[in-house]
């Protein structure tokens, strides 16, 4: 089965009742049981809708197809995916590696562990630092494939075949990415993380989170899954298997729209730097390129000239494109990284990353390219 059709057919639900062509919605708490429970397909008991939930199985069946992973398991949100797998897999002891460029509530999470005794070892965003920083000891690597918010693209394929020959577990946030670009799983990552919340689900009206691999280490995180309660509620569940069925067709045109975005932004008398990988000019365009299939990314951040003042001004004058901290949706999003996400970044390593007073993130949308570029010209127009 094709990425396409795995993306509307993936779940493998048949109807022999009714001959209903959507999933049903399964909304019971709890499920008959006298005696043993009913196993589901992955053997475990289907009693309690914390534990196992037939629609939120269906939607881990898409997602294991779409990633060419043995199997998935769905979350409440991509912070309860990292911290479920953070706590299955640490112990006393154990070092993590990861980059300073990272999401901040990952890294907020992680500085949290080591009152339990988790050490942190901090690398560079860029390919080669994290590759000299994988060392004997470290028992975990997070990283981003495309950082947030500067757009360093890291070839991950290297990162992997070091955290191998390391016996690290390697974990591989593809949010910003997505299966349509590029599956690490394919490349001998541990795990593929997303929140589902952004390009997955698509919509701007869901929280959910998934984490692919092999059927070993998912069942592990089953586990935890069902002690902690993390699962994904059935309804979002549905709902992700909505929004799914269009994730090819939405990111290819979510880069198109980024790309002409780039170029138009690239030339503009009132922007400093464009950082975007599907430029050619762009310091990580050829690692892209070599990863990549089907497009650069729907992000793209870019650097105004001047400083929070005019930034806020231009925010406010926005009239389609909609100030807020988000990505992936249909809505063109337009962030500020020192306020949002990065803000837990100490200053001093924000400024060396890149993440300054005047950088925006651009989620961009699915309107008419020619209206987003009015708005965005008609909010630069009001910065001296």
């Amino acid at each position: 089965m094709k990425f396409d059709t795995a993306s509307i057919h993936g779940h493998e639900h048949e109807d022999h009742n009714y001959g209903a062509i959507i999933p049903p919605l399964y909304l019971s708490a709890i499920y008959r049981q006298v005696g043993e429970a009913r196993k589901s397909d992955r053997n475990v008991d289907l009693k309690y809708s914390r534990e196992e939930n037939p629609t939120v199985r269906m939607l881990e069946h898409v997602i294991a197809r779409l990633e060419e992973a043995e199997d998935a398991l769905c979350f409440s949100s991509g912070m309860a995916a990292i911290s479920t797998l953070l706590l299955a897999y640490l112990r006393k002891g154990d070092k993590v590696l990861i980059p300073y460029e990272i999401y901040g509530a990952t890294l907020e999470f992680i500085q949290d562990l080591q009152k339990f005794d988790i050490k942190i070892s901090y690398t560079w965003p860029e390919t080669n630092n994290i590759l000299e920083s994988i060392e004997k000891g470290v028992k975990l690597i997070i990283i981003e494939t495309m950082t947030n918010p500067t757009l360093k693209v890291i070839d991950v394929r290297e990162v992997i075949k070091r955290s191998l020959e390391n016996n690290s577990i390697i974990v591989i946030d593809n949010t910003f990415v997505t299966p349509v670009l590029y599956q690490p799983i394919l490349d001998g990552a541990t795990f593929v993380l997303h929140s589902m919340t952004k390009y997955i689900s698509g919509h701007n009206d869901t929280v959910a989170g998934v984490i692919a691999g092999s059927s070993r280490d998912i069942r592990n995180l089953w586990d935890w899954r069902r002690k902690i309660g993390t699962i994904l509620a059935p309804f979002e569940a549905y709902l992700v298997m909505r929004g799914i069925k269009t994730l090819s067709l939405r990111v290819k045109k979510h880069c198109e729209n980024a790309k002409i975005i780039a170029e138009y932004l690239k030339e503009h008398s009132k922007i400093e730097e464009v950082l975007y990988p599907g430029l050619p000019e762009n310091k990580y365009h050829n690692i892209a390129k070599k990863l990549f299939k089907n497009g650069f990314g729907g992000v793209v951040s870019f650097k105004i000239r001047g400083n929070y003042n005019e930034v806020i001004k231009l925010l406010k004058n926005l009239k389609i494109i909609k100030p807020s901290p988000s990505l992936g949706g249909p809505e063109t999003l337009l962030t500020y990284p020192i306020v949002s996400a990065s803000k837990v970044i100490p200053e001093e390593i924000r400024k060396k990353l890149g993440i300054t007073e005047n950088l925006l993130r651009m989620s961009v949308g699915l309107e008419d390219i020619n209206d987003i570029i009015e708005d965005l010209d008609n909010a630069l127009k009001q910065i001296p």
